[in-house]
């Protein structure tokens, strides 16, 4: 089975090159849906060969990722965001996948991700389990941000062996200035659907939210990257809360 690869971009020339070579034996074909970059990342992606579409407003995580499924030749897909990188073992799982003759399930592995240089393996972080091996024709993407793959198949997708390196934040202001943009998001898509909060969510939520993660998750194995973690995602929290308290008011 020929296999597409399907890559979301915005200014990702530090991640990208990493992400492409990781493919570039498996990929039958690659395509990169990017969001108006600036920096060397549509020159990487053409010297591996993919096919660039450039410049294309984001619409919303699923929406770019279901019309990146469009552009594919191949109704076997792989969906990568930049900052991921395939072991060699989930390569060769793959691989196994494309040689085989049967119909294929949906396909899942685990993501473990770099923070700010360090491998995080508690607090919610790990295992990340992701369906990402996907037939075009079965299956579509749906939500607005960290949008989830719906359709046939998905309660019985595969897992493969190997895993799946995320390189998300390379500074902790990073993740910072991030977190707060989503938890904005997260705020307007909530109202949206006609959620309601309180200033009781307001004031619990992000400290249940710490509590899991750094104590019942076992964030605090993690050292000081895993407090942090906990601590942003608490952050996190309260935003989007308050942005949902804001536009209830009016505001």
């Amino acid at each position: 089975m020929d296999l597409s690869v399907v890559i979301m971009t915005f200014n990702e020339e530090r991640n990208i090159g990493r992400c492409l070579a990781s493919v570039k034996d498996i990929a039958d074909n690659i395509v990169v849906v990017d969001t108006f970059s600036t920096d060397d990342t549509e020159k990487i992606c053409r010297s591996f060969g993919a096919d660039f579409i450039k410049k294309r407003p984001w619409a919303g995580d699923a929406l770019t990722r279901n019309f990146g499924a469009t552009q594919a030749k191949h109704d076997l897909v792989l969906t990568l965001d930049a900052d991921e990188e395939l072991s060699s073992e989930l390569r060769r799982s793959i691989a196994a996948i494309k040689a085989g003759t049967e119909a294929l399930s949906p396909a899942k592995f685990i993501r473990i991700t770099n923070y700010c240089g360090k491998w995080i393996r508690h607090g919610g972080w790990y295992p990340d389990i992701k369906i990402r091996i996907y037939d075009r024709r079965k299956m579509q993407w749906q939500g607005i941000i960290h949008a989830d793959l719906e359709g046939e198949g998905k309660n019985r997708a595969l897992l493969l062996d190997g895993v799946c390196h995320h390189f998300s934040y390379y500074s902790i202001a990073e993740h910072i200035a991030k977190t707060k943009r989503y938890a904005d998001l997260y705020g307007r898509e909530l109202f949206a659907k006609g959620k309601r909060s309180s200033l009781l969510h307001m004031v619990f939520n992000p400290v249940i939210k710490f509590v899991r993660d750094y104590f019942f998750r076992f964030g605090f194995l993690d050292g000081k990257s895993g407090l942090v973690i906990a601590w942003i995602t608490a952050r996190g929290t309260f935003l989007k809360h308050a942005t949902l308290c804001r536009l209830q008011r009016g505001g």
